[in-house]
C-alpha cells in the first residue's frame, strides 16, 4: 500500500470519527438546549416561546378563516401569520406591510399575465421574471420571495377571477394582522439580556488579560506568547462587535412594542455611553499588546527596568478594568464609595508607573529604542481609558492623582 492510499484511509477514518462523534453529541446538546428553555430565563426560552407563538397565531388564523369564516383560500391566513410572528414587533409590523404588498403586486402580475395569454405556461413565463426580479428587491426584504410564490399559485391553481383575488388579498391581510397582534399582545420580545451580559464580561475580560500579561511580561516572552496576547485582544473587540449588534437588538424590540406597559416592570438597556469607553479601552488593549510583541519581533530585549514598571503598569489598569461600576447591578453607598476609591488608588499607581516609564525613555541610553517609545505611547492612551473609567474627568485631576501616587508599586 503506498503511502497516498494510507493517507486518504486515514483521512476517512478521521471523517468517519468526526461524524459519529457529531452524532453522538446532537442529541446531547438538544437536550440541554430544551432542558435550558424550561429551567432557565435565556436565548433558549425566547426560542420556545417565540415558536409556540408562531404555533398559536398559525392555529387561531385557521380558526377564524377556515372553520368561521370557511374560505376559500383558508390556507393563506395561517400560512401568513406563522411567519409573522417575528424576532420583534417592529420586525412584525414590517413584515406584515412587506408580506401584503408583496402577494399584491404578485397576484396581480400573475392575473394579468393570464388574461394576456390565455395559457398557463405562457403567463408563467411572463410573470415568473418579473416577480422573481421584484422579489430581489431590497425595500421587500426577505418577504420579497413571496411575490413569486403568490403569482405561481395563482397561476397553478388559476384562480385570478375577481372574486379569487379579493379572498386572496383578505385572508393575506387576515393572517398578517393576526400574527402581529400575537407577538405584540402575548409576551412581546424584549432584549436587554444580552447587552447586560456583555457589559459585565467585558470588563473582566479587560482586566483577565491585562493581569495576564502584568505576570508574563516581567520575565523574558518569545513571539508565540506575545502573539497570544495580541490574540486575546483581538477578540476584546470582537466583544464590543457583539455589544454593539445585541445594543441594536435591544433598541429595536422595544420599537413600537405596545407590550411594554402590559407586561411587568421590564429593565431598561444600560446607557450607550459606555460602550464608547469601552470600545477605545479594547482597541487601546490590543495596539498595547501589538507593541509588546514588536521587541521580541525585532529580537531587541528591553532595558532591564522596563518590564516591572510595564508589569506594574498593566496590573493597575487591570483593577481599574476589574472594579468598573457602571457595568454593575445598584449596590449601598458605602460599597460604592470603597470601589471608587479603589479605583483612584490603582490608576494613580498605574500613572505613576507610567511616569518611571517615561523616565527611561528620556535617557539618552535608550532613546534608539524604538519599541519602547511605541510602548509608552500606547499605554498612555490606554491610561486615558483608564482615568476615565476611574472617574477623572479632566488631565489636570489625572496628573495631580498620579503625582500623588508616585512611588506605588516601585
Amino acid at each position: 500500500m503506498n503511502e497516498d492510499t494510507r493517507a486518504q484511509r486515514n483521512t476517512g477514518r478521521e471523517r468517519l470519527r468526526n461524524a459519529w462523534y457529531t452524532l453522538r453529541r446532537e442529541p446531547a446538546a438538544i437536550w440541554y438546549s430544551v432542558r435550558r428553555s424550561v429551567t432557565d430565563a435565556g436565548p433558549e426560552r425566547e426560542t420556545a416561546v417565540q415558536s409556540l407563538k408562531a404555533a398559536g397565531a398559525a392555529l387561531l388564523a385557521w380558526a377564524v378563516a377556515g372553520v368561521w369564516w370557511d374560505a376559500p383560500m383558508a390556507l393563506l391566513a395561517p400560512w401568513t401569520a406563522m411567519f409573522m410572528v417575528q424576532s420583534t414587533v417592529y420586525r412584525s409590523l414590517l413584515s406584515a406591510v412587506q408580506q401584503f404588498a408583496v402577494v399584491v403586486i404578485g397576484t396581480l402580475l400573475a392575473a394579468g399575465a393570464a388574461m394576456l395569454t390565455h395559457g398557463t405556461m405562457a403567463a408563467m413565463a411572463l410573470a415568473l421574471p418579473l416577480t422573481m426580479l421584484l422579489g430581489n428587491y431590497a425595500r421587500f426584504g426577505t418577504q420579497g420571495l413571496n411575490a413569486p410564490t403568490a403569482a405561481l399559485f395563482v397561476l397553478a391553481y388559476g384562480s385570478y377571477s375577481g372574486f379569487d383575488i379579493v379572498h386572496r388579498f383578505l385572508e393575506t391581510l387576515l393572517g398578517a394582522v393576526i400574527g402581529v397582534c400575537v407577538n405584540a399582545f402575548v409576551l412581546p420580545p424584549v432584549y436587554t439580556r444580552s447587552v447586560r451580559r456583555l457589559r459585565t464580561r467585558l470588563p473582566a475580560a479587560c482586566a483577565e488579560l491585562l493581569h495576564e500579561v502584568a505576570d508574563e511580561v516581567r520575565e523574558p516572552y518569545d513571539r508565540e506568547r506575545a502573539r497570544g496576547w495580541y490574540d486575546r485582544a483581538e477578540r476584546l473587540t470582537d466583544m464590543i462587535t457583539d455589544l454593539r449588534s445585541s445594543r441594536r437588538w435591544s433598541d429595536e424590540s422595544r420599537r413600537l412594542n405596545p407590550g411594554l406597559g402590559l407586561r411587568r416592570a421590564l429593565p431598561t438597556p444600560p446607557s450607550a455611553d459606555w460602550d464608547m469607553t469601552w470600545d477605545r479601552m479594547t482597541e487601546h488593549i490590543r495596539t498595547t499588546m501589538r507593541s509588546l510583541g514588536e521587541p521580541v519581533r525585532r529580537d531587541i530585549e528591553l532595558p532591564a527596568p522596563v518590564p516591572r514598571t510595564l508589569s506594574a503598569l498593566l496590573r493597575r489598569a487591570g483593577d481599574v478594568c476589574a472594579l468598573d461600576d457602571r457595568s454593575r447591578e445598584p449596590q449601598d453607598e458605602r460599597d460604592a464609595d470603597e470601589r471608587a476609591r479603589a479605583r483612584e488608588r490603582a490608576c494613580a499607581a498605574a500613572m505613576s508607573a507610567h511616569r518611571r516609564l517615561t523616565t527611561v525613555l528620556a535617557d539618552p541610553a535608550y532613546a534608539a529604542v524604538p519599541a519602547l517609545a511605541g510602548i509608552s505611547a500606547d499605554t498612555r492612551l490606554l491610561l486615558e481609558d483608564v482615568a476615565e473609567v476611574a472617574g477623572w474627568s479632566d488631565s489636570e485631576s489625572v496628573a495631580t492623582t498620579s503625582a500623588a501616587g508616585t512611588g506605588e508599586d516601585a
